[in-house]
């Protein structure tokens, strides 16, 4: 990806309000922070007019590029920035803000008769919480309301529900609390079930309108309040006016309710996309254990007569299917095609049901809404870097499936060796995904079996190594070894790239026709001057043009083979390590290796010594000397 553009980024981005993370060179995230206004509180940070703490010029010196997610509201920021803060521990943020610090709204409805009260910390019980909010006033306010509206007792007297029904049906009910009602049923404000006053069934009524209002619902209660507020005004009852004023205000306040995190502890994936011509962006929103902790999104190309369900049904398909964890729900901006099916696909590898849900109304819709518009404003900042992206990505790939005459393209690994005549040979093994790098995959080898510069042998080790190793991955998965987990080994490649013409191509060919594997094997050819000049496939040389994307690919991946290999074989001679293949060796150490080289003089002495032999050396015992012996045999 090119250099970041921040004149250009900033012009773009939006005056809303969101949470801004900041990026380093190796692309940590170093800070994290909201905004009312995205725009005006990023651009500070660049501004050269602004006075700045050490630390924060500390911290902008090492921005190398910065991303932002849309919010509805500044709460619904703060949450953000705090669990997003928890999940990155950036290096900059000094203060990690608690949840308890935020009051909730709890439903006790594990108890006969729920109340609705103020909590500070959400609990894995069977009660409900809504939140968490920023004002406990605002809070209070809307719970006395609650309990005014829906007549909902205060108390905290444990009510038990002994009610039966009569012959004739009238509902009858025992109360445990004795003595007269409270003041709050006297004024009108509770029903009284402490004295048998309402039935269960009633009572649970009144609350489930509290929850609907809870949950987003309160346009017919502030269409209410409206009413009686003029009402109560045309008749000069000012005081009753303002009292419906203060309770339209603190609903609209607490309606600002963050959507960001749940009341459930749930696992679940929020989709949704936008579209314009071909171009479509898929954004995902990550909630793990009840919060908001990350996004990603995804650039497609559509064809003509493609809508929405064909968009999210595919995508679906291809993102979820071979993933390891999918959570429980992923909640989707549109119906998807054949969602049973779908969902049986999905929940195949898991001990649960993967449901996917189309939400119509209420906190999953407003979600939903949430990750269309974070997916509507990416497209249209981005859509011109998406399709250079996209070009010499996955474009590049379909260059060289073309040329080639294969398809299906996803995974390539390159390899490279690296040695100073013949010294401490090395190997790399390198990944592209979608003509992407996949780092977390890059692997190292050292050469153990081959003495001098062959790098013909040497390939043919490391290329044994590594598939020996997937293959005994893919047989410990096939055990259902439940402790075992899935190693890098056991992804095989769909296209193995060497660097080099025919002689390294048959020698990936007679390695993998030995292990049984059928996996196509592509040359990277170069000319004198070590320059790409072609791809070398099913034993026929062939060009590419130079000003292609293919061309392109393949140049950044035999630089990068070749880089990742030339800095292993560099930080193994900057410190020293000579003779540090016996560092692999179990129970050598650094006096034993220096044993082993005064009375071998070399490692192909080592190598060509007998248990006997090695047992003799001090500080060897017989069974260090039976490991030594099996390393090199």
């Amino acid at each position: 990806m090119g250099e970041f553009n921040f004149a250009e980024e900033l012009k773009k981005m939006p005056q809303t309000p969101g949470v801004y993370l900041m990026h380093d060179a190796h692309d940590d995230v170093i800070y994290v922070g909201k905004a009312v206004n995205l725009k005006r509180r990023v651009s500070s940070y660049f501004r050269k007019s602004t006075k700045r703490t050490t630390k924060i010029e500390s911290m902008v010196s090492k921005i190398r590029r910065f991303e932002y997610i849309l919010t509805d509201s500044e709460l619904e920021a703060l949450i953000l920035e705090c669990n997003l803060i928890k999940e990155y521990r950036p290096k900059y943020n000094t203060m990690l803000m608690d949840d308890k610090t935020y009051p909730y709204v709890m439903i006790t409805v594990s108890e006969d008769y729920p109340r609705i009260v103020l909590a500070r910390r959400m609990k894995k019980d069977n009660n409900k919480y809504f939140g968490p909010f920023t004002s406990s006033a605002a809070v209070k306010d809307t719970i006395d309301l609650l309990q005014k509206m829906y007549q909902i007792r205060s108390c905290n007297k444990a009510i038990v529900s002994d009610g039966t029904y009569t012959a004739d049906g009238e509902y009858k009910n025992i109360p445990k609390i004795n003595g007269r009602p409270c003041l709050y049923y006297h004024i009108g404000q509770c029903k009284g079930p402490c004295q048998g006053y309402i039935s269960k069934e009633d009572y649970r009524e009144n609350i489930n309108k509290a929850i609907k209002f809870l949950e987003g619902n309160y346009t017919q209660t502030i269409k209410e309040l409206e009413e009686k507020m003029q009402e109560a005004s045309a008749n000069l009852d000012f005081e009753k006016a303002m009292e419906c004023r203060d309770l339209i205000n603190s609903i609209n306040h607490v309606a600002g309710n963050q959507k960001i995190t749940t009341h459930q502890f749930e696992d679940r994936d929020i989709i949704a996309y936008a579209e314009e011509g071909n171009d479509a962006v898929v954004q995902v929103f990550f909630v793990r254990n009840g919060k908001l902790i990350g996004r990603e999104h995804f650039y497609l190309t559509t064809v003509p007569g493609d809508t929405g369900k064909d968009i999210l049904t595919s995508f679906i398909k291809q993102y979820y299917i071979g993933t390891p964890f999918i959570p429980r729900e992923l909640l989707v901006q549109e119906e998807v095609e054949e969602p049973e099916l779908l969902s049986q696909l999905l929940s195949r590898n898991q001990n649960y049901t993967v449901r996917i849900v189309n939400p119509k109304k209420g906190s999953k819709e407003k979600l939903v809404e949430l990750a269309a518009k974070n997916a509507g404003n990416l497209l249209e900042q981005n859509k011109e870097k998406y399709r250079r992206e996209q070009k010499r990505t996955v474009g590049a790939v379909e260059e060289i499936e073309e040329l080639i005459g294969i398809t299906g393209i996803h995974r390539m690994e390159a390899y490279d060796i690296s040695n100073t005549n013949g010294y401490e040979s090395v190997a790399s093994m390198i990944v592209y995904e979608d003509g992407k790098p996949k780092r977390n995959n890059y692997r190292k080898f050292r050469i153990k079996s081959v003495k001098g510069p062959d790098d013909y042998a040497s390939m043919r080790e490391v290329l044994t190594r590594r598939f020996r190793h997937g293959i005994e991955e893919r047989e410990k998965l096939d055990m259902e070894e439940k402790d075992y987990k899935l190693g890098s080994f056991s992804n095989f490649p769909d296209i193995l790239m060497m660097d080099g013409g025919k002689g390294q191509v048959n020698i990936a060919l007679e390695v993998l026709d030995s292990l049984n594997l059928h996996i196509p094997v592509c040359g990277m050819v170069k000319d004198d001057n070590h320059r790409t000049r072609g791809l070398y496939y099913n034993n026929e040389e062939i060009p590419i043009a130079k000003n292609s994307e293919g061309f392109r690919l393949i140049t950044r991946m035999q630089d990068e083979t070749h880089r990742f290999a030339i800095e292993y074989h560099r930080s193994l001679r900057n410190k020293k390590q000579v003779h540090s293949i016996l560092d692999d060796i179990p129970g050598v150490g650094p006096a034993r290796r220096k044993a082993l080289m005064r009375e071998f003089k070399s490692i192909e002495g080592i190598r060509e010594a007998t248990v006997e032999q090695l047992s003799q050396v001090d500080t060897i015992s017989e069974k260090v000397a039976k490991d030594i012996y099996k390393f090199f045999h």
